[in-house]
């Protein structure tokens, strides 16, 4: 036997990530990765079972270390609807996060009760990405879908179940569904009858502390990952959430996430609660807040830039890095696939100022300056909630590898932004937990010993930095 070993899991869109890391010292030992099925809004469903395979995959890529393993626990994309039969079947493929079909239910639950009434109870307004949306639209489109359902899970439940038989979530994950009232920990049962009419009474998991355990693994799971049958699992995430707890986030630290989509999200030691629908008012998996603020269109925008101009990704940031000087006068509103900050989910993208002058190097600028500014524009969102967003600058996700996001960054914000020097940040977070939940030890006590948040800090070179996020 060698030292303990735990194993954090980010369960995205895209793929599994499985990172396994020594209790003790906080060292990666090992890390394995699989793909999901890919996606394209509107309409994005993946069925949940590929999620499983894809970590079964992914824990085989651990090898010999996966016999060290004490504990696991799941950080899963966020607000998707999972829904299971009284075998733990799915009844149909998950309708995800960034699956924009259901604007219009979202539309008539807001117009039911009003922003207002929705923020006060829930924190947040329902747009399209939020479960219960989603719900609302399996009730209204598929009702012999729906009558076959006996319980509803979120993406990192529905693994957690596969991992244990256990039917559980945390406050975290719990706080995006439309549900659940992050201040009091409660879940809103009038809420949820909303979205069928009263017409479904399935079961919603129970929600657990940030370090209790949801069980141990069932040897179905213990055989098909390769693992001892001692092994626990902790209650599990989710991503933005895991991503907090893996950059070791202070109150008043702000985080900016550049993936699929872009997030930026602060550390609160209040709730917040705005009724203008831009900042959704999440738990965070630690017991505080994380007020949010989540962009559909990130990475994926200047990637497709990317190919248009014959390049790829670090080429198309050489490009941009090369126009700083000369900008010329073309922006990009980067809607691509809608927009859920704002809420526009027939929304396209707009390139604005093309003159015959515009070059190959001023529209790469404008592509990252584009999908940038709606996130500086959501770090002012948090700011006028009340969230503190005076601290730490972080830039995590995909595109925080890119030269020109990083720079960018720094410069419209007049600020030092870190590059963490993990590129994992969720799956990490998952390890913080599946450490505290294994040893009974404090959060921020394991963050501090393995260095969390540690990384590059990026100077600003722009001497005038806009208004947004400053």
């Amino acid at each position: 036997m060698g030292a303990p070993i735990v194993v954090g899991v980010d369960s995205s869109t895209q793929s599994v990530k499985v990172e396994a890391r020594d209790v003790a010292t906080g060292a990666v030992v090992a890390i394995g990765t699989a793909k999901h099925p890919p996606t394209t809004p509107p309409v994005s469903e993946q069925d949940p079972r590929a999620w499983w395979d894809a970590l079964v995959a992914a824990f085989a890529q651990l090898g010999d270390h996966r016999s060290d393993i004490v504990a696991i626990s799941i950080a899963g994309q966020q607000h998707g609807l999972v829904l299971v039969d009284a075998d733990g079947d799915p009844v149909r493929p998950a309708k995800l996060w960034n699956d924009t079909t259901s604007a219009p239910n979202a539309e008539r639950l807001v117009a039911q009760l009003g922003a207002q009434r929705w923020a006060a109870a829930t924190g947040s307004v329902p747009v399209a990405a939020f479960t219960i949306t989603k719900l609302a639209w399996v009730a209204e489109h598929e009702p012999h879908v729906l009558a076959r359902a006996t319980r509803v899970m979120l993406p990192h439940d529905y693994l957690t179940w596969r991992l244990t038989g256990a039917h559980v979530t945390d406050r975290g994950d719990a706080s995006g569904t439309g549900w659940f009232d992050a201040s009091t920990g409660d879940y809103l049962c009038d809420l949820f009858k909303l979205a069928t009419d009263g017409t479904w009474d399935g079961a919603i998991p129970a929600v657990l502390g940030p370090t209790e355990a949801a069980g141990t693994v069932t040897a179905a799971a213990a055989a098909a990952l390769g693992v001892p049958g001692t092994v626990v699992v902790g209650p599990g995430s989710g991503d933005n959430m895991g991503a907090a707890l893996g950059l070791g986030l202070r109150s008043g630290d702000v985080a900016i996430s550049l993936g699929t989509s872009g997030t930026v999200f602060a550390v609160s030691a209040t709730a917040t609660r705005d009724p203008s629908g831009a900042v959704a008012g999440f738990a965070s998996a630690s017991g505080s807040y994380l007020p949010l603020v989540c962009t559909l269109n990130a990475t994926k925008v200047t990637d497709t830039v990317a190919r248009w101009l014959g390049t790829d990704a670090p080429g198309l940031a050489a490009l941009a890095l090369s126009a700083v000087d000369d900008p010329g006068t073309v922006t990009l509103v980067p809607y691509f696939d809608g927009e859920r900050t704002p809420n526009l989910p027939d929304a396209t993208g707009t390139f604005h100022g093309l003159t015959n002058a515009t070059t190959r190097e001023q529209l790469a600028l404008a592509a990252h300056d584009g999908v940038l500014s709606g996130l500086l524009a959501g770090v002012d969102a948090l700011r006028e909630v009340g969230a503190s967003v005076e601290g730490r600058i972080f830039l995590v996700g995909g595109g925080s590898r890119s030269a020109a996001y990083r720079q960018r960054a720094a410069d419209l914000t007049g600020k030092p932004v870190t590059v963490p020097d993990t590129d994992e940040t969720v799956a990490t977070g998952a390890a913080v937990q599946a450490a505290a939940v294994a040893n009974g030890e404090a959060l921020d006590a394991i963050a501090l010993r393995w260095h969390l948040g540690a990384g590059v800090d990026i100077e600003p070179r722009s001497e005038t930095p806009t208004d947004t996020g400053g």
